[in-house]
């Protein structure tokens, strides 16, 4: 796991953009999220039971890509705790083999509160949107005073 700096929040402009991530998604990573969520719909673990139901093969879990999504978010932040909302639309499935990248941009910085919005897209090797409609948005914890009461 790559944990970066928190960036500081003075420095945050709207339109910046967040380091990309990317994942390789394999049989195993889904079989493994399987496991850790209990969500063991066959469309994800059975290759015969997928193409029946009329899909190319066994798909990743939506969750698994949206969980893609937050950990561009709380690498970027540095402090999972940063992190209050997390939404997004799945616009695609996400195959084994797939390399996914994620990215993100600030969309809206608020001085008062101390929050930013990102905007969050995922994407696949051929440029498709997986992810898109993405928004987290994260509270940066107050500014430290310097000054102290005499």
């Amino acid at each position: 796991m790559t944990t970066m700096t928190a960036p500081a929040f003075e420095k945050i402009v709207v339109g910046q953009t967040l380091p990309a991530l990317t994942k390789q998604v394999t049989v195993e990573q889904i079989r493994r999220y399987a496991e850790a969520s209990g969500d063991r719909n066959p469309i994800h673990l059975d290759e015969a039971f997928a193409r029946s139901a009329g899909l190319p093969g066994v798909i990743a879990h939506g969750m698994l890509t949206m969980a893609f999504a937050n950990q561009l978010v709380t690498d970027w932040l540095g402090d999972r705790s940063w992190l209050k909302r997390l939404q997004g639309r799945f616009a695609g499935m996400v195959l084994p083999g797939d390399e996914l990248t994620c990215s993100g941009s600030v969309a809206s910085k608020q001085d008062d509160s101390r929050r930013v919005v990102i905007n969050l897209v995922v994407t696949n090797q051929r440029g498709e949107k997986v992810f898109n409609k993405g928004v987290a948005e994260a509270e940066f914890p107050p500014q430290r005073s310097e000054t102290h009461a005499a």
